[in-house]
């Protein structure tokens, strides 16, 4: 039987990583050695790089999106290695995001996406007699399967053996071995009682004559003979299998030993041991991210300091093809990952567990230790935010301090991000917003008013586009008395939404100023969209057009206008990814070739339907299920340089496709349930598209 604590344990491994790749990404290149760290950050106690807003990482993107093969292929059975190849082919846009597309031969991950779009399935993928062993042992068959682990715990033999069918997509041999190793310490770690407990675990499931093994062992070997200091360990690391024995960009053995390294000198210290990690050199984000989640299950949330917790804020993005998943609330992906292991287990989760996720909807409980949901303050002096268990079985406390007169702050959630936001471009995350015009915000306000006047809130949302804040009515809140928040999210005018939120003021005087604190339960955005995009209010942003995630082809912004140059199959996504059912319109303007279509439903690159223009005076719906299936085609005489409405409506089974409002084809088809909208195109050809409309019903 699954711990009771499962879900806290799993929330601080996942934390732990995503604390370590920040840690060590700064220091990941070539040029920042064992010795020039050391001579320029000394003994690192913290992030040596203040970030705005963390860019996405390889390192996240994999645990994030390879494991939802749970979720669109393997539902009902154990899932396989061609699996996980699909969710590669499904949610990595080419050539951008998600992994390194360090070049075909060089990077194996861009090497296997290669072999998996040539029609080379997983396994073989990713094995040496299709790639060679130098790209088969790189060190991605270790830091893509933290996810495994996670939702296997206790069970070191099923955590080893799954992470093993998901890394064979790019690994093989001794890469293979450091995804069972790793995913058996992450699971081991969750009633392990000493790091070498977990340690042991992970030898368990490799081979004894592996060098995987050896590099283990020996390093398990130096630490018994000179436990004190971790750079006498490195120095005997880099002379004896240090990267100058092993072949390719970032291979493997002598990764594995800086991990070894880091959790023995670390002894169960979440702090020191991604610390040591990064102070190691080497690929340092990777060696980070793994022992930050072994740890961080090991020792729990209250094992990972505040100044580590503090600036990743419990969010994180991601470089998936859809938007609305880059934007990731850890506590929720947290609460995704243990109904999996539930499920795994063969277990019927809590009902608290399963209130946590819902689909489509944004909602946050603040019950787990330290969790923030990714909330701000834009002025903390005035009012700082934390978690709290003071009130109810875990809140978000906003400490207000000498408010008084014009004083404001918002405190507020970000449902969509800019490139502003970030201070670099790594990974070219792309977002579709979390919340839209027509849908509800609530939420659950305590006021305990330490002194002052009245305490006040006013709802707000932001427009990224004028940058101005919608402010709704005042309402004042009760001392010591739990009230219930809600408002509409009002139409926007075809621009985003960046900040949801309150501001907080109160009429004090200064000789009275306002101290207490307000607690947030049971943040909710949810019910049906509608909304419209005007691209004159959108920009392009890494290498994307907002709020879209483009997958191949030249996409750029004209006016009101989203122009797609496509030299063949190429396609662009936004929305909701959950939405079921609802009516979708655009106005298309062909300019050239003959396949012009509207993308609905769409779970991904590989999976969607396709309706609109499909060759010379035809209009067809088409099924992509990786491959592509023509449901109905139907005669329409349409010309190059002129310019139609297309609607598409969809509920239930029921397809309904218009162009200029009359009725084309309609069609009964649910294979695909829900998902994302967009654009596609077939073949070659240019296209101009406006006026884009959206409205989810039911």
């Amino acid at each position: 039987m699954l711990h009771e604590n499962y879900l806290e344990k799993v929330y601080a491994g996942f934390l732990g990583m995503n604390v370590g790749i920040r840690l060590g990404a700064p220091l990941e290149p070539t040029e920042w050695t064992f010795e020039r760290i050391l001579q320029v950050h000394g003994d690192i106690k913290g992030y040596v790089k203040d970030y705005n807003m963390f860019s996405a990482d390889d390192d996240a993107n994999g645990p994030l999106f390879f494991i939802r093969a749970l979720y669109d292929d393997a539902k009902d059975r154990e899932v396989r290695a061609e699996d996980v190849g699909k969710a590669w082919l499904n949610y990595c846009r080419e050539g951008i995001g998600m992994i390194w597309w360090g070049g075909e031969g060089i990077s194996t991950e861009h090497n296997a996406y290669l072999n998996l779009k040539n029609g080379i399935q997983a396994p073989k993928s990713g094995s040496v007699e299709q790639n060679g062993i130098v790209l088969a042992e790189q060190i991605g068959g270790q830091i893509l399967i933290d996810s495994w682990g996670l939702i296997y715990p206790q069970n070191v033999e099923k955590a080893a053996h799954f992470a093993e069918i998901a890394a064979s997509v790019s690994h093989d041999k001794e890469g293979l071995y450091g995804a069972r190793f790793m995913a058996a310490c992450i699971s081991k770690a969750f009633t392990a009682t000493s790091i070498s407990e977990i340690i042991d675990a992970g030898l368990s499931v490799i081979p004894k004559e592996s060098v995987y093994a050896s590099v283990v062992n020996a390093v398990l070997e130096f630490h018994l003979q000179k436990p004190e200091d971790f750079r006498e360990c490195r120095n005997y690391l880099e002379a004896e299998w240090g990267y100058d024995k092993y072949p390719g960009i970032c291979h493997i053995i002598p990764n594995a030993g800086v991990c070894i390294l880091a959790l023995l000198y670390g002894n169960g210290d979440f702090a020191r041991t991604i610390e040591i990690a990064t102070m190691c050199a080497w690929d340092t984000d990777c060696n980070a991210g793994n022992v930050g989640t072994i740890t961080g299950v090991y020792g729990g949330t209250r094992g990972i300091p505040l100044h580590y917790r503090k600036p990743v804020n419990d969010c994180i993005v991601a470089s998936s093809v859809s938007g609305y998943l880059n934007i990731v609330d850890i506590p929720t992906f947290s609460a995704e990952l243990a109904l999996l292991g539930y499920k795994m287990a063969g277990e019927t989760p809590p009902d608290n567990l399963q209130n946590k996720v819902k689909n489509g909807e944004v909602f946050f409980d603040f019950e787990l230790q330290g969790s923030t949901h990714g909330f701000k303050s834009d002025n903390p002096f005035k009012a700082f935010i934390q978690h709290s268990d003071k009130v109810g079985q875990g809140s978000l406390e906003v400490i207000f301090d000498r408010m008084y007169g014009d004083s404001q702050s918002k405190i507020f959630y970000k449902p969509f991000y800019r490139r502003e936001e970030f201070n670099d471009e790594k990974y070219k995350p792309t977002f579709a917003p979390k919340a839209y015009s027509g849908q509800q915000v609530a939420v659950d306000m305590y006021l305990d008013k330490w002194q002052g006047s009245g305490i006040f809130i006013r709802p707000y949302i932001r427009n990224t586009f004028t940058k101005e804040c919608m402010i709704f009515e005042k309402i004042e809140l009760e001392n010591h008395r739990w009230i219930s928040v809600q408002f509409t999210i009002p139409d926007t005018s075809g621009a985003l939404i960046d900040e949801i939120g309150y501001i907080l003021e109160s009429p004090s005087t200064s000789l009275e100023r306002a101290f207490g604190a307000i607690y947030l339960k049971n943040f909710h955005i949810f019910g049906n969209s509608e909304y419209t995009i005007d691209f004159s209010k959108q920009a392009v942003e890494f290498l994307s057009i907002t709020p879209f995630a483009h997958h191949n082809g030249k996409w750029s912004l004209n006016g009101d206008k989203m122009t797609c140059l496509s030299e063949g199959n190429c396609s662009s996504y936004t929305g909701n990814y959950y939405t079921k059912d609802a009516i979708i319109e655009f106005d298309v303007h062909p300019v050239s070739g003959d396949s012009h279509k509207m993308i609905f439903r769409a779970q991904g690159i590989q999976r969607h339907y396709l309706v609109g223009f499909d060759g010379v005076d035809k209009v067809s719906l088409i099924l992509n299920d990786f491959g592509y299936e023509r449901l109905i085609t139907v005669p329409f005489i349409w010309g190059i340089g002129e310019k139609y409405r297309f609607q598409v409506q969809y509920k239930g089974k029921n397809i309904r496709f218009s162009i200029d409002d009359e009725i084309i084809l309609e069609y009964e088809d649910d294979k695909i349930t829900s998902g994302m909208i967009g654009i596609g195109c077939l073949d070659k050809g240019e296209l101009d598209i406006s006026s884009f409309k959206v409205k989810e019903v039911g």
